[in-house]
């Protein structure tokens, strides 16, 4: 099980990267639909407000939200989501 400082150390996008590839390889539905549902909230928090509000109102921008998670600000607002997942299923 690798340890928090480890992760620590990658980019956000690298945490997106390997959290979601780890979710998927257990299929692990629940922790991508958490991700998928924290989406809006991080894309406000990032100042794309007007993507939050598209993204509670349609499913299929969050599916393209999910895609792109891992990039710019809002992969940094997601990134305690990821080291969680990384360090408690690594």
């Amino acid at each position: 099980m690798a340890g928090n400082e480890e992760f620590e150390n990658l980019s956000s996008k690298e945490l997106h990267d390997r959290a979601v590839k780890l979710a998927v390889r257990r299929g692990d539905i629940k922790y991508l639909w958490r991700l998928l549902t924290r989406i809006p909230a991080a894309e406000a928090a990032a100042g794309n407000v007007g993507e939050s509000e598209a993204d509670i109102k349609f499913v299929l921008p969050l599916i393209d939200d999910y895609i792109h998670a891992g990039d710019g600000a809002v992969a940094e607002q997601l990134r305690p989501f990821y080291l969680d997942y990384l360090v408690a299923h690594s």
